[in-house]
């Protein structure tokens, strides 16, 4: 396959490993399919080309070759560009932390940048010491259905990012520059001849070994490395040693722990894997200190080391050996009881702490000593993991719908003979729950036999009950709208005899939860029981998905923005401390931005209590997948967060949140108005994207929909985000935001607009919609529409069409510009660059959607590429859900 076209803004580095891995894969499909196969491909490639470029004959060829294929052209065709699209990925990510990276792609340390930056602007140096000492981000990976790569061709993927590191370094050999590409063209060929697609769909466990994937092969190094620079920062500028047990950022999972709408994740499950979680920590140690074992063989030490190892001529050895086979046996047991077998291995390795311990005792003896660069080595990188992801790997979150926790009540009142207490007030609720908590005698009756959906949310908590409490996050509450909703949950965890304070945090996600939010939680906060369970520190969850699903993304981002400040505010007259976790996806339409823009367009004082945020699906990859991509990563978020707390962004003038008021209500209706008031859209949307088709690809163990036989309001955020990508029309990350510009239009307030765009939150928003015009694709919605919606929906197609680009003119009259990103040519070039390679996807797409839907039979060909088309628009486009 020939390589992309070269644009004089792309650096060279990048253009040549594109070109590479393009050789190389256009080599792999000549030598596999043909000569005259590869022809064709170059012929559609060429063709997508200049229909890009404007060439309207070419464009209708285009559609005329890629139709008339026949059904066993179909896979290869849909294969090979969607695996180009793979490679040009791994090369654009590569590239961002290349040695010869130049240009808008990359940039300098961003933490070494803001510490020049607040010494200039006259920051002290003990407020900024403050700012490091509490720095607090917990980045929550969750598996929501949105990574459609498989991990076998994931593993593939960095090798080949390996093989382009090493290529790149000056003065290597000929027969080792062969060998590497020798190695690279294995790797293309293994990746062509891998099915991109699972053929079952993975179960929970599945998804949390994912996760752990993840960190060992990835987040393990960048973590002491990103502790190691950042120290070395701290001391250059502030002369500022991080503790030991420093862990400015620390990770926790929702995969197995999350239940909310998922079956699949049963009590059962979340004890699997917050055994298996414990496994892979152990299993990972014990690596570790093996290699300590070999390297510590020094004889000098500290008379408290002396005495603890009895007086041993090799003192670090005894007793790292000693915690080694205090490991192996731990991990003995572990894997005979995930494996079901018997064991008389014990469980010896329970806490963090057992770790630690010996190993600083290791470490302040070797300083004592005079050996402080020996334990500032390998020995300082253990105890940093151990920080960061103790003897658990990851801390584990429990998700649950508050109708699961009002159910278990319901059942139990109406056993009791006390009615039913789904139908109490809630004064009554909240009366009924606090004389509960307070009371010694159990609520739960022994001989009581409560329905298998009921059970399933007792047996939660009680395997909840029987964790250590470093094991777990928190516990979030979908769809909490009550204080009952939090206090059912703290009665339940009570009754399964919890022995910690597991922080329960709700979790407001449709536009009215979060407008009512604030009162929800000033009731809350009122209750005198609860001020003293939580002991000064509150978490609430904010929903970006369902939110912006039900109200548009720019009237849920603004309510979104007035809850967090309302919040804060009350937070902070009561003197409590509040964790914001923000519940955010990969696109626009789920809250996903840039991080660092993201963050510091949040509301002042919104991250006074430590960031907690989603990381999912594809994004994870993206952003952790590689050791020097987390790194970069990690030293992002770090710097947002410090620059947000220690110069806080502006706070808006009462005009600008009037002009907010106006748009977001403008917008809300404009949305609401399409998606309700429309009797065609329903049936638009299913005709007009691959939402039905959608289920049959096994991204993630949650089902797609909530109900089977639900409209709009049952399918999933996800999935509703994912089917508009598909097509290029990107509607719920759009829809609304046209008439709320064109309302600034008539009613001149463009110059108020302007001087809002200093306010860091607009400017996001604005620059969050750039993104989705650049993205969003008119011609190839239309070709969707032209041979899968029936006529009678056709007008609907056609004026939301019209609607983009009313939009998408408002928005560039507004902010006074002739082309979208002018000022982000990078990412304008990125999107260019692939179009040449989604378009045939997409044409592709439409015609296996129709095939497959004027086909009564099963035809697996088409199938599996319509499912590889899938895969790679997501590949694209760079975002799924």
């Amino acid at each position: 396959m020939a390589d992309l076209p070269t644009h004089e803004s792309n650096s060279s580095s990048l253009s040549s490993n594109v070109s590479l891995l393009g050789q190389l894969l256009g080599k792999t499909i000549q030598a596999h399919l043909g000569e005259e196969f590869l022809s064709k491909i170059e012929t559609i490639r060429g063709l997508a080309k200049q229909s890009r470029n404007g060439d309207d004959q070419a464009r209708q060829e285009l559609l005329s070759l890629l139709r008339n294929l026949s059904d066993d052209e179909l896979l290869p065709v849909s294969r090979a560009f969607s695996q180009f699209l793979n490679l040009a990925n791994i090369a654009e990510q590569f590239h961002t932390v290349s040695r010869n990276c130049e240009g808008d792609s990359c940039s300098c340390d961003p933490i070494e940048a803001l510490f020049v930056r607040l010494k200039e602007q006259n920051l002290s140096d003990d407020q900024i010491k403050k700012a490091i000492h509490e720095l607090s981000i917990e980045l929550v990976l969750t598996a929501h259905p949105t990574e459609v790569t498989r991990r076998t061709l994931i593993n593939k993927h960095v090798a080949i990012n390996d093989c382009l590191d090493w290529l790149e370094l000056d003065g290597l050999p000929k027969n080792e520059r062969q060998r590497l590409l020798d190695r690279l063209e294995q790797l293309v060929n293994q990746a062509w001849h891998t099915d991109e697609i699972r053929k079952q769909r993975p179960t929970p466990v599945d998804e949390a070994k994912w996760g752990f994937a993840v960190i060992e092969n990835s987040l393990w190094q960048a973590v002491p490395e990103f502790l190691r620079q950042f120290e070395k920062l701290t001391l250059e500028h502030f002369n500022m040693r991080l503790p030991l047990d420093a862990a400015p950022i620390i990770f926790t999972s929702w995969m197995g722990g999350d239940r909310d709408g998922n079956p699949f994740v049963t009590a059962k499950v979340t004890e699997e894997v917050l055994l298996s979680s414990r496994w892979v920590a152990v299993d990972l140690y014990l690596k570790e200190i093996s290699q300590l074992v070999s390297e510590l063989s020094m004889s000098d030490a500290n008379e408290q080391l002396m005495q603890y190892s009895n007086d041993h001529d090799e003192p670090y050895r005894v007793i790292l050996k000693e915690l080694r086979n205090d490991l192996r046996e731990t991990h003995q047991y572990l894997s005979a009881v995930l494996q079901g077998h018997y064991t008389e291995a014990r469980d010896l390795i329970t806490s963090t702490e057992q770790v630690r311990e010996p190993l600083e005792l290791c470490y302040h003896s070797l300083h004592d000593c005079g050996m402080g660069i020996i334990a500032d080595g390998s020995l300082l990188d253990v105890l940093r993991r151990l920080a960061c992801f103790g003897i658990n790997l990851v801390r584990l979150d429990i998700r649950q719908d508050s109708q699961r926790h009002t159910d278990v009540f319901s059942e139990l009142t109406r056993h009791l003979g006390l009615g039913d207490y789904a139908h109490w007030e809630e004064r009554d609720k909240q009366s009924f729950l606090l004389q509960e908590l307070n009371s010694k005698r159990p609520l739960i009756p022994r001989k009581w036999e409560p329905s298998e959906a009921v059970q399933e949310v007792l047996d939660t908590c009680h395997v909840v009950s029987q964790q250590n409490r470093d094991a777990l996050g928190i516990y979030i509450i979908s769809m909490a709208s009550h204080p009952s909703d939090v206090l059912a949950v703290q009665l339940l965890l009570s009754e399964a005899g919890c022995p910690f304070r597991l922080p329960v945090a709700p979790l407001f996600e449709t536009l009215d939860d979060l407008n009512n939010a604030p009162a929800t939680m000033q009731n809350l906060l009122g209750v005198d029981w609860y001020r003293g369970y939580i002991n000064g520190h509150q978490h609430v969850m904010i929903g970006y998905s369902d939110s912006a699903k039900d109200a548009g993304v720019l009237a849920a981002s603004w309510a979104q923005y007035r809850a967090q400040e309302s919040l804060v505010a009350i937070c902070a007259n009561q003197q409590i401390k509040l964790t914001l976790f923000h519940g955010r996806g990969g696109t626009i339409g789920r809250g996903g931005a840039p991080a660092h823009a993201a963050l510091l367009s949040q509301p002042p004082g919104s991250l006074d209590g430590g960031l907690r945020v989603t990381e999912q699906g594809e994004m994870i990859r993206f952003k952790f997948g590689l050791p020097k991509v987390a790194l970069a990563s990690l030293e992002i978020y770090a710097s947002a967060v410090l620059e947000a707390n220690l110069k806080p962004p502006m706070e808006p003038l009462p005009q600008w949140r009037e002009l907010m008021d106006q748009m977001a209500a403008t917008s809300c209706d404009a949305y609401r108005k399409v998606l309700w008031g429309e009797e065609q859209f329903v049936p638009y949307f299913r005709a007009a994207t691959p939402e039905g088709e959608l289920g049959k690809l096994p991204l993630g163990s949650r089902p797609a929909k909530r109900r089977l036989d639900g409209g709009v309001e049952s399918l999933r955020a996800i999935p509703w985000i994912f089917s508009w990508s598909q097509n290029r029309l990107l509607l719920p990350a759009w829809l609304g935001s046209g008439e709320a510009l064109q309302e600034i239009i008539d009613k001149e307030q463009q110059q108020t607009l302007s001087d809002m765009t200093q306010w860091p939150f607009f400017y996001n928003r604005l620059e969050m919609l750039e993104m989705v015009f650049m993205k969003a694709d008119s011609w190839l919605s239309q070709i969707y529409d032209d041979r899968l919606v029936a006529d009678e929906q056709k007008p609907l197609g056609v004026s939301l069409r019209e609607n983009l680009q009313q939009a998408r003119s408002n928005l560039l009259s507004l902010i006074k510009k002739d082309e979208l990103l002018s000022h982000q040519p990078w990412v304008v070039e990125s999107i260019n660059l692939r179009n040449p390679y989604i378009d045939p996807l997409h044409v592709l797409q439409v015609e296996l959607l129709n095939r497959s839907r004027n086909n009564s039979e099963i035809h697996p060909l088409v199938d599996q590429a319509l499912m590889v088309s899938i895969a790679g628009i997501a590949a694209g486009m760079r975002n799924t859900g």
